[in-house]
């Protein structure tokens, strides 16, 4: 019934993004609103970092304009309110840049409203270490945590042309064509506009880039994802056995669908720590800065990433027919992840060591 305004949903947020980018480019530069270059930096010329706020309104606006309201609209307002929390706390970044400490309260409000007001959370672990449903107590905390990671893993993949946006663009058009199957639309509609306006954006992202999404735009695509992915493992377990469109162990085909930003996340915080450092304590060692190091350029790093994702996609789904234990799943995802990262890790030292001799 309303499979058109999902499409088109998808065309208006792209159409609108498009547009207001040129000005909001052209007023970052007057008002000398740009990233520079640095030490940690992956460019080499000043660049705007407002394009957040062109992706926020072409997502706001094609939900507003097209999601059945009548039908799904109760707890919308809710999903709104958080991402404007979001959109505001992006931008005072953007502008003038803030804590890590302050941006997180900013991100836990936002995820509680979500839970408490909008009803988007985790009711069980379905099996992962046996543990099934959750108390109001565990199901709360265990979802504000997972929003959590999921918005700054999106924010800390944005570190070179192409990439955060790429990968936003397959997860949200992932789940936006599982939700369209099985006809909530509502979902459908907020993964496509996300997904359309970010394909806008990625026209002026490519290299050589002419804007940055800033935190703005990353920090409201990852809280798309995690309610998009919140609900995939929550409705999935409302569907019949025999629905076409079951999926078996979908907290594992969730991980892996998201599987670079959030094994990145995991594995960088991991490292730190390891090397007695803050976990947010910034550096260049996620994996497109060993990409850039091994010698690609930007886009070069972000394809190789973007088809690595589609490879743990396509996998996840094959691996689901075969076994129901989310666990074997995600621990198969993590090995074959560490073991092409340690890969990488070898070939770059390795031509470090060859530059020295």
């Amino acid at each position: 019934m309303y499979d058109y305004d999902v499409i088109i949903s998808f065309v208006t947020a792209f159409t609108l993004t498009y547009f207001v980018i040129p000005p909001i480019i052209r007023v970052a530069v007057a008002k000398n609103l740009c990233d520079e270059p640095g030490e940690r930096r992956s460019h080499s010329v000043s660049t705007p970092r407002l394009g957040g706020i062109a992706i926020f309104a072409g997502v706001i606006f094609s939900i507003l304009l097209w999601t059945p309201f009548a039908q799904y609209g109760g707890d919308l307002q809710y999903v709104l309110c958080a991402f404007v929390l979001i959109f505001l706390i992006g931008v005072k970044d953007d502008i003038d840049a803030i804590s890590p400490s302050k941006k997180l309260v900013v991100e836990i409000l936002a995820a509680v409203i979500l839970v408490f007001k909008a009803g988007i959370k985790i009711s069980s672990l379905y099996g992962i270490m046996g543990i099934g449903g959750l108390g109001v107590f565990w199901s709360a905390l265990l979802t504000v945590f997972t929003v959590i990671v999921i918005i700054n893993a999106l924010n800390l993949i944005d570190g070179i042309n192409g990439l955060s946006g790429s990968l936003t663009i397959l997860i949200t058009g992932t789940m936006g064509i599982w939700f369209l199957l099985i006809q909530r639309y509502d979902l459908a509609i907020m993964a496509l506009s996300a997904a359309g306006a970010t394909a806008a954006f990625l026209k002026y992202n490519y290299s050589p880039a002419q804007i940055f999404m800033g935190d703005t735009g990353a920090l409201l695509l990852g809280l798309i994802c995690s309610i998009l992915v919140i609900n995939f493992i929550e409705l999935n377990a409302l569907l019949e056995d025999v629905h076409p469109f079951k999926i078996n162990a979908a907290p594992a085909v969730a991980f892996g669908i998201l599987i670079l930003p959030l094994f990145d996340t995991l594995r960088v915080f991991t490292t730190r720590v390891l090397k007695g450092r803050h976990p947010l304590h910034p550096d260049r060692t996620h994996i497109h800065h060993l990409l850039l190091d091994s010698g690609l350029n930007h886009m070069q790093a972000t394809a190789v990433l973007v088809v690595v994702n589609v490879f743990f996609i396509v996998l996840v789904f094959l691996l689901q027919r075969y076994t129901t234990n989310a666990m074997l799943i995600i621990l198969l995802l993590v090995s074959i992840s560490s073991l092409m990262v340690g890969g990488l890790y070898y070939s770059v030292n390795k031509k470090n060591r060859l530059k020295l001799t």
